[in-house]
């Protein structure tokens, strides 16, 4: 037979009467063992009471510290995209100028107006190609500080660079 134990009495686990054949016995242990539950439930919820607040508390400045980082890394990621488009655009507008200092002066610019908002600091435009003479390839490296990270207090030096090619446009502008 399978009995079940509480507070230290044994009754049997199908619900007959004890020893005695008193239900009304059985009865009244059944009723005072709900209600030490219901006085059990009442201290564990006097227990708990103030731990929502308590991770609220904590768990809301990680949450916004988490957002904020997503942002910062989001940032970059614009910034690297920003640079991209700044190094093509480089490269095309110093290609189709017919000498070399009119096309560092050129892709200077270009790259200049497209990273206004991007960069924190100076942009840096370099011509990796050699020479400038007909059917050869024009590539810049386009570098610059990215602010990125610096909204969160990290003050982290952040340089992206970027590079890329054009050819020589064989009918580059004659003035």
């Amino acid at each position: 037979m399978d009995l079940s134990v509480f507070r230290g009495a044994r009754r049997p686990a199908d619900g007959a009467p004890g020893r005695d054949g008193s239900r009304d016995r059985d009865r009244d242990w059944d009723r005072d063992r709900g209600r030490d539950r219901d006085q059990d439930r009442g201290r564990d919820r006097d227990r708990d009471r103030g731990l929502s607040t308590v991770e609220v508390v904590i768990l809301a400045p990680v949450m916004i510290l988490f957002i904020l980082v997503l942002v910062g890394f989001g940032q970059l990621v614009d910034g690297r995209g920003a640079l991209d488009g700044a190094a093509r655009d480089a490269a095309r507008a110093g290609s189709i100028q017919k000498d070399h200092a009119t096309a560092m002066a050129e892709a200077r610019a270009a790259a200049e107006a497209n990273l206004t908002d991007v960069c924190s600091g100076p942009v840096s435009v370099v011509q990796t190609s050699q020479g400038f003479e007909p059917d050869t390839i024009f590539t810049v490296e386009v570098s610059c500080e990215v602010r990125g990270l610096a909204m969160l207090g990290l003050d982290i030096p952040t340089t992206l660079t970027s590079s890329f090619s054009s050819p020589l446009d064989p009918y580059r502008r004659t003035a």
